[in-house]
């Protein structure tokens, strides 16, 4: 039986894990945490993400946890509400927000018990497996690579009571600020907001920073953070990679999700690439030999790097503080942005089938 370590259980380790155990490998998943956090925020699985799960078995799992589709009008606001873009609809048809700790919890039950072994820190590569994973995020000791720092940080919370959102999500926009709601499937909201700073701005109280900067913004955006308990805020000064890397794989280690390819979270995307990566290693491993396997899983590199750029450049014009960019984004139609909504969620299954050689 082969056998793979995975250093870290986050999305992207924990989905590889299902995938190699389905596939008959003997798994270990080592996490540095003591145990699985039940905190963390919303994140948005797209068409993508979901047809990565399938691939693994795990996707009606997630589906039971995400919840209807929702029926809520998407796009772009200003901070006074006024719209700027319509998202159409079946650019998002399959768009589920779902709590982090809820994800985790699917993913850990679909493993075999003893699977995971939490408060263990990986010093080094591991002997005695096949392969290595190293899932273990932005600031990877296995990959070695710098991030940089975006020029934005943001607060990311979860109401604890249902709000309503009066029939719409998106994100609003200010000068150097914005600010996002997503519905969760029991009617709380996940929200975050983003803020322009120099890289290491504090702030002695994080739920008065950020009632002072966004309370005035258009309805229902105080009540959300008013819903919210000031202790579950989270602020993240935003990174991504300093420089593309110029492969995923050195021998049989090989980096997934954010120690691959860290973005900033412009396209929504992280998350669904970490899915991407695990379903493709895990057939690749599943079906090849393992050096074949791991060349064509550095493919990836193409797809998940040009995305990272995309990010990049979005973060960049919704943060901008020029009016030109509400300009631009009223005179964009809405075509435009469903077909480059549609392009970001264009992988699936069958295409990595079909690159086989």
């Amino acid at each position: 039986m082969r056998r793979v370590a995975i250093i870290g259980a986050g999305v992207g380790g924990l989905t590889t894990a299902i995938g190699l155990q389905r596939h008959g490998w003997e798994v270990a998943v080592f996490e540095r945490a003591a145990a699985p956090a039940p905190v963390g925020a919303g994140l948005s699985l797209f068409a993508n993400g979901f047809r990565a799960l399938d691939l693994v078995g795990a996707g009606d799992a997630v589906r039971a946890i995400a919840g209807p589709e929702q029926r809520l009008t998407a796009g772009l606001r200003r901070s006074d509400g006024r719209r700027l873009t319509v998202t159409p609809p079946e650019a998002l048809c399959e768009l589920r927000v779902v709590h982090r700790a809820d994800l985790h919890r699917v993913l850990a039950d679909a493993l075999e018990p003893g699977t995971v072994t939490y408060g263990k820190r990986v010093e080094g590569i591991p002997d005695g497996y096949d392969v290595v994973v190293a899932a273990d995020g932005l600031r990877s000791p296995t990959r070695g690579t710098p991030v940089r720092y975006s020029g934005w940080t943001s607060w990311r919370g979860v109401t604890s009571r249902p709000v309503d959102l009066l029939g719409a999500a998106g994100e609003s926009l200010g000068r150097g600020e914005r600010f996002g709601l997503a519905p969760l499937p029991d009617g709380r909201v996940y929200w975050f907001g983003v803020v322009s700073v120099p890289p290491g701005t504090g702030f002695p109280d994080e739920y008065a920073e950020v009632r002072r900067r966004f309370d005035r913004w258009h309805a229902p955006i105080a009540e959300v953070l008013e819903a919210t308990d000031p202790a579950a805020i989270v602020r993240t000064d935003i990174h991504d990679l300093a420089r593309p890397l110029p492969t995923f794989v050195r021998g049989t280690t090989v980096l997934l999700g954010d120690a691959a390819h860290a973005m900033t979270p412009d396209l929504g995307q992280g998350a669904n690439l970490a899915l991407e990566d695990a379903a493709t290693l895990t057939d690749l491993l599943g079906t090849r030999p393992i050096a074949e396997a791991l060349r064509a899983y550095d493919d990836r590199r193409s797809r998940t790097q040009a995305l990272a750029r995309q990010a990049r450049v979005m973060g960049r014009l919704l943060q901008s503080r020029s009016p030109l960019r509400d300009v631009l984004l009223r005179l964009t139609p809405p075509s435009v942005a469903a077909r480059r909504l549609t392009a970001v969620q264009a992988w699936s299954p069958p295409e990595v089938l079909s690159a086989r050689s």
